[in-house]
């Protein structure tokens, strides 16, 4: 059964590596990455990459994750959240 709780588990190992990726290449105000790019540097694939950023962009409060455009590869809006 679904319940809150399981959306509270540790990220999986994809996950921890685009949290850390992002948390070393982050700078003050909007940073706009690449998935490719991303994906190039961390090893994953595009895929990978993409999907893990839709999960993180709904439960990782780190970071404000946005599905900025497309061309050529998905770019992603990330800042810091506002508190």
């Amino acid at each position: 059964m679904f319940t809150p709780t399981t959306l509270a588990t540790p990220y999986n190992d994809r996950q921890k590596t685009l949290i850390d990726y992002l948390e070393n290449k982050m700078k003050e105000g909007k940073n706009f990455f690449k998935s490719k790019y991303i994906a190039r540097e961390t090893g994953l694939s595009s895929k990978e990459v993409g999907t893990n950023m839709g999960i993180l962009a709904e439960n990782c409060p780190k970071f404000s994750i946005q599905k900025y455009s497309y061309s050529n590869s998905t770019t992603w809006l990330i800042t810091h959240p506002q508190v």
